[in-house]
């Protein structure tokens, strides 16, 4: 199998149905084999039922339910180790990165010979077609820098959920992740960068989803406290 595409879902009753069709309609043209793998994270709404209508239209979906809300690096590690793909795509439900954006990815990792590609909204060629408030911009960058300082220097966008693992990469890093939270992302490179793997950042189109599921207190409190965990974590690394 060529691909392996995993969506964390937690409450997307209003998002999931429209992306799950668009990906399905892309992949079946430009891939010749595929899956789509969506971890339903506890969700309390229409989502199960949403995924199970899904079931019979998209042959190649596959779905792994948690009874309870775990988080979304919780959701994301357990799709990625049930994956069968060559290479193994994360992206987020709301499809913020438009799928589409997955070719350019492909080329730093099958063309160029990365390890991993990873959607970037730093770069100079990024297109930010929908922009966040200036808060949540500014929270961002702010996050940005603590990473820099505190755990690895040249990713200038570690939290946008659009990423490309080779198969074997990706089975390594994510059998060795620890958080659950939103800060998984940064930990996982973190892992990757002290295993050797050779990562690309990618400048993509991104679109802002004003239902965002991060809560710019508690999520900027917790993640500040969870980079401190992460070299901790894998001092052995």
């Amino acid at each position: 199998m060529d691909l392996s595409v995993v969506i964390p879902a937690y409450n997307e009753e209003k998002r999931l149905g429209k992306s799950l069709r668009r990906i399905s309609e892309y992949l079946t043209v430009g891939c010749k084999e595929y899956e789509v793998i969506v971890v339903d994270d506890g969700s309390l709404d229409s989502t199960r039922k949403i995924l199970e209508e899904f079931a019979d239209e998209i042959p190649n979906l596959r779905i792994i339910s948690n009874l309870k809300n775990m988080g979304k690096g919780y959701a994301v590690k357990m799709g990625v180790m049930a994956s069968r793909g060559g290479m193994v795509l994360f992206s987020d439900a709301d499809l913020s990165t438009p799928i589409e954006e997955i070719e350019k990815l492909k080329k730093a990792v099958i063309v160029e010979g990365y390890d991993i590609a990873i959607g970037s909204r730093a770069l100079t060629d990024s297109v930010i077609a929908k922009r966040q408030n200036l808060l949540r911009e500014y929270m961002g960058k702010t996050f940005n820098f603590l990473i820099q300082s505190i755990l690895m220097k040249g990713i200038r966008d570690t939290q946008c959920g659009f990423k490309l693992f080779k198969r074997d990469a990706a089975l390594e890093i994510f059998s060795r992740q620890k958080l659950n939270d939103f800060s998984f992302d940064a930990e996982i490179l973190y892992i990757a960068l002290r295993k050797g793997y050779k990562i690309k950042s990618v400048p993509v189109i991104w679109y802002n989803s004003p239902n965002s599921k991060v809560r710019l207190l508690s999520s900027s409190l917790s993640m500040f406290f969870s980079l401190m965990r992460i070299r901790s974590l894998h001092k052995d690394l």
